[in-house]
């Protein structure tokens, strides 16, 4: 199977519901009437009610919604082949996802702007209000959390455990100086591994490391290392930096770790794209009043240039500025989610969105055009029998229902529906514009999560799991790589053509998209010059360009998300001391703020991929339960039941496939860290997997309660207000 069909096949199914689905929503369903007035100028305060052009809004609500979730989590659903995630995406954005973030917008605006949890205090009951605010603040930390995970593994450094007993059968000492094997330091020691490394596992099975690498270990594990040593059936000389010669091996113990640098390169342009915003935005909103061309010109030709320039960064006397640890990556996403949600919403947050949503856009049609004219062949099979049943490295279970909770923001997401009853109904100027931008958005992040999967079954199955599994992890799936064909990969060779950033062992699935999409782009220039001009030396530019367009795209929804939590949290204070339901009162909003961004950071700082995501997948998702029994209690409400089926058919699979992944999860692989955790007195363990499984029984519990909630006012079980429209 080639791309170039898939991706036709795809464009016309997302004209034909735009075309007529969201059309009948309008009309039908919503409603929508532009001769009412919107809550935008009703409201006007120039600080979150601020009346905005339709396509500056639309750039906003999109690089809100659009975060993490349509780029990684069909890169992730990849272990199970590109057929399941591929039907879920399309048919999901078309019947779910858009109609729900179009209908929540919709009743939001009608409703002063008010949250999801406000307008589920009004339309179902005050307890469901309640349980709802409880548990959208909870959801929103969880899935901040899982977004910024993604940018701390493809910026962030980090030093990732070998198992025990690992075998690093090396071919050669290098000669020089320069490149000296042994490097002891005054608290670590450092041992450099030649290209070609033979990695041999406890359990026999073995992998050739194709391009060199780092281990470290702290003075206390150097004896036991020097003591596991053989060269040549004979004890190496001690640890110094000496002229060793021949071909030996070296047999690890416990606490040897390898060292994965950060992308100074990358870490550059993002914190780059941070001024250029302020500058865009002061530039709209007060140099110059209303030229968006001109600023959006401006701020886009920075962007790139950013992009160029980082080039001249790796190896560069300011390198160690930008080379981020993980724990430096999580200080600077905290640190910037808290600035951009105090800040007024015109000086970063709008102008930042809009900017960002150029790049996201342009991006995106760049590469369907790319597709199109490359027409790659997908290498990753429809379906992967080796996984489909009982799960794999990255998602711990079954094509179904995981495959649904991985593959989430591309299809429905119950986050999109935080925005839409968060910042954007504030922003909105005619209520024609909620079609465009409540249902419009989501169909182009549909098509973000079809591009985000064709680049990721691009790119042969060897490369995508030597990049997708966790070092520490390899040894376990060593067996199951050599039944697919998968245990020899040509990573080495990206690494090069990339500009030497590391790429193997980057979960989280950012550095495998960032490969596919510099792929892709490298082949259609290619057919497009004939192949008169060899493009390789372009690759490590688009490679790093895809690393920003990714950053982009998450940190857009974490500033959001940040200013979304601290309005829900706001909102809940309120009830016990009044001024915190001011949104404009600087010191509930730095308070509010502080311990959102407090929250996700020790999450992230705490968590892992294959614990935080599916985390994430199934708050998110039961978030849209919640959303979605919502905005049909505002059909019944209203007079309009007879369309509820339109919302009631997507909802109950959500809750199928949800709730089953919930459970498995809650009584397998979070139980397992608990009790595992305490047996062992390893007590991180232990509060991950309690915490894990607490939050998964508080989820599942609170959005099952709303919905028993809004099912008795379907069923006239109590009197409902005909409307609460204003």
């Amino acid at each position: 199977m080639h791309a170039m069909p898939v991706m036709i096949v795809v464009l016309c199914c997302l004209a034909i519901a735009y075309r007529f689905y969201s059309a009948f929503l309008a009309a039908k369903v919503a409603v929508l009437d532009d001769t009412r007035e919107t809550p935008a100028y009703r409201l006007s305060d120039g600080q979150n009610y601020v009346p905005t052009s339709k396509w500056v809004l639309f750039g906003h609500h999109f690089a809100a919604i659009s975060g993490a979730g349509p780029l990684i989590g069909p890169v992730l659903a990849m272990q199970f082949g590109y057929l399941p995630g591929l039907i879920w995406i399309v048919v999901g954005v078309c019947l779910a996802g858009a109609v729900q973030d179009m209908l929540v917008l919709a009743a939001s605006v009608r409703r002063n702007g008010r949250s999801l949890a406000e307008i589920a205090r009004a339309e179902i009951g005050p307890m469901a209000g309640s349980v709802a605010s409880a548990a959208i603040i909870f959801i929103v930390v969880i899935a901040l959390a899982g977004l910024g995970l993604v940018v701390v593994k493809a910026l962030g450094g980090e030093e990732v455990a070998l198992a025990e007993g690992t075998t690093l059968k090396m071919s050669h000492i290098p000669e020089h100086e320069s490149d000296a094997t042994y490097k002891n330091g005054d608290r670590s020691w450092t041992v450099y591994v030649p290209g070609g490394t033979t990695i041999e596992y406890p359990n026999g099975q073995s992998v050739v490391r194709g391009e060199p690498f780092t281990i470290i270990a702290w003075n206390d594990v150097v004896g036991r290392l020097g003591k596991a040593q053989s060269v040549a059936a004979r004890d190496l000389p001690p640890f110094t930096r000496g002229q060793l010669r021949g071909p030996y091996n070296l047999r690890l113990p416990d606490g040897v770790k390898q060292e994965i640098s950060g992308s100074s390169w990358g870490t550059f342009t993002i914190a780059c794209t941070v001024p250029i915003a302020l500058f865009v935005g002061l530039y709209m909103y007060r140099l110059r009043k209303g030229h968006v061309v001109e600023a959006s010109l401006i701020g886009a030709a920075a962007t790139l240039a950013v992009t160029f320039f980082g080039a001249w960064i790796p190896g560069s006397p300011i390198e160690h500025w930008f080379q981020l640890s993980r724990g430096g990556t999580i200080w600077a996403i905290c640190i910037y989610g808290f600035i951009a949600s105090v800040l007024p919403v015109w000086l970063l947050l709008c102008p930042r969105d809009y900017l960002s949503s150029f790049l996201k856009i342009g991006t995106v049609m760049l590469l369907v055009v790319a597709v199109i004219v490359a027409n790659p062949k997908l290498q990753a099979p429809p379906i992967n029998q080796v996984y489909a049943g009982g799960g794999g490295p990255i998602m711990d279970g079954p094509i179904f229902p995981f495959c649904f909770i991985c593959i989430m923001c591309g299809a429905i997401s119950g986050f999109h529906a935080l925005v839409s009853s968060g910042t954007t109904p504030k922003m909105i100027s005619r209520e024609s514009h909620i079609r465009t931008i409540g249902y419009g958005a989501m169909l182009i992040e549909g098509l973000v999560a079809v591009v985000a999967l064709i680049a990721a079954a691009t790119i042969s199955p060897s490369n995508y799991y030597a990049m997708n599994i966790d070092l520490s992890k390899v040894p376990a799936q060593a067996k199951n790589l050599a039944e697919m064909g998968a245990d020899h990969d040509t990573l080495a060779d990206y690494e090069q053509k990339v500009g030497g950033e590391s790429l193997r062992g980057r979960t989280a699935g950012a550095v495998t998209l960032a490969v596919g999409m510099s792929d892709i782009l490298s082949q259609a220039m290619d057919r497009v010059s004939g192949g008169r001009w060899n493009f390789d030396a372009m690759i490590k530019y688009w490679y790093h360009f895809a690393i920003m367009f990714e950053a982009l795209f998450i940190l857009t929804t974490i500033d959001t998300g940040t200013r979304i939590a601290r309005f829900l949290l706001q909102e809940v204070l309120g009830k016990f001391y009044k001024p915190f339901d001011r949104t404009d009162w600087l010191p509930g909003a730095v308070l509010s703020t502080a311990a959102v961004t407090a929250g996700y950071g020790l999450l992230i700082a705490s968590g892992s991929i294959d614990t935080i995501w599916p985390m994430f997948g199934i708050a998110n998702q039961m978030l849209a339960v919640i959303a979605l029994s919502v905005v049909t209690t505002v059909m019944f409400n209203s007079g309009k039941g007879r369309y509820a089926w339109l919302t009631i058919l997507p909802m109950l699979f959500v809750i199928s496939s949800t709730t089953t992944a919930g459970v498995r999860m809650a009584s397998g692989k979070f139980w397992e860290l608990l009790v595992t955790g305490i047996h062992t007195e390893n007590l991180g363990m232990a509060l991950k997997g309690g915490l894990n499984l607490l939050l998964t029984i508080f989820i599942l519990g609170a959005s099952l309660l709303i919905l028993a909630e809004a099912v008795s006012r379907w069923l006239g079980g109590r009197n409902a207000p005909r409307t609460t429209e204003n």
